[in-house]
């Protein structure tokens, strides 16, 4: 594929400026997209994302919004519009009624995954107990930030985009999914979880982030034990983690 039409990277003429002398050169800028969501037909959300990854997001985003497993998707469509991208959800059952209030669900920007939400109780809702979940030692930590650095193509390519991994308790990677959105990556993350039927138990997550309390909620939905970032938690973040078992 083209340099020029990797999904999630656009090229645009920026204004390069060095010891007082500027010059106009082409470079690689990351790309934001609206995601309009639907299910069953109905209008469900819509996400600022990268255009990449979508199926792997929109399996994620079920599981840890919704609740769902793959195994409740009977289908996934993507559609390109002139305005963004539709992705349409079909899921074996009907959804709860609140998942559907239309009261609910706004327009949620690429750098916050909770400000769709109107009820104070969907924000800071605490997740179950995630369970016993592997040992880990600090050295595996080392070896997993130095390894999500050097497998994020769309920000060496942009310096603009957020990582989520899993990594093994030995701190290798086996996943990683970029977004502009912290927490779409961890939804994709979630999705190619899922489908590749990897357990949640059996390693740790990798975000390139600081970590707040979104973040804590998806990666209980997963149910990993650990949440691994660059940045630091907030206070709500730790308290929700301790909460549910996460270190």
């Amino acid at each position: 594929m083209p340099a020029d039409r990797v999904d999630g990277v656009a090229w645009r003429e920026v204004v390069e400026v060095s010891s007082g002398v500027s010059a106009v050169r082409r470079d690689q800028v990351a790309e934001e997209v609206p995601l309009a969501i639907r299910c069953n037909g109905e209008p469900l959300a819509v996400m600022m994302v990268s255009p990449c990854d979508l199926e792997d997001f929109a399996h994620g985003f079920v599981l840890t919004e919704l609740g769902l497993g793959t195994a409740d998707l009977v289908s996934v469509v993507l559609q390109s519009l002139l305005e963004g991208i539709q992705l349409d959800l079909r899921t074996r059952d009907p959804l709860p009624a609140r998942a559907v209030d239309p009261q609910r669900w706004l327009p949620g920007r690429s750098g916050c995954g909770i400000c769709g939400h109107r009820h104070l109780e969907d924000v800071v809702r605490q997740p179950a107990a995630v369970g016993q979940g592997s040992a880990i030692a600090s050295s595996a930590l080392e070896v997993a930030l130095r390894q999500i650095e050097q497998r994020q193509p769309l920000n060496a390519a942009t310096g603009a985009i957020h990582a989520a991994a899993w990594a093994r308790t030995d701190g290798s990677l086996v996943l990683v999914r970029e977004d502009v959105g912290r927490h779409n990556a961890l939804d994709k993350l979630a999705g190619a979880l899922a489908a590749q039927r990897i357990r949640g138990n059996t390693g740790a997550v990798v975000m390139t982030s600081r970590v707040s309390i979104e973040l804590v909620q998806k990666t209980a939905a997963i149910g990993a034990g650990w949440l691994i970032a660059v940045s630091a938690p907030t206070a709500l973040a730790v308290r929700t983690a301790t909460a549910c078992g996460i270190t």
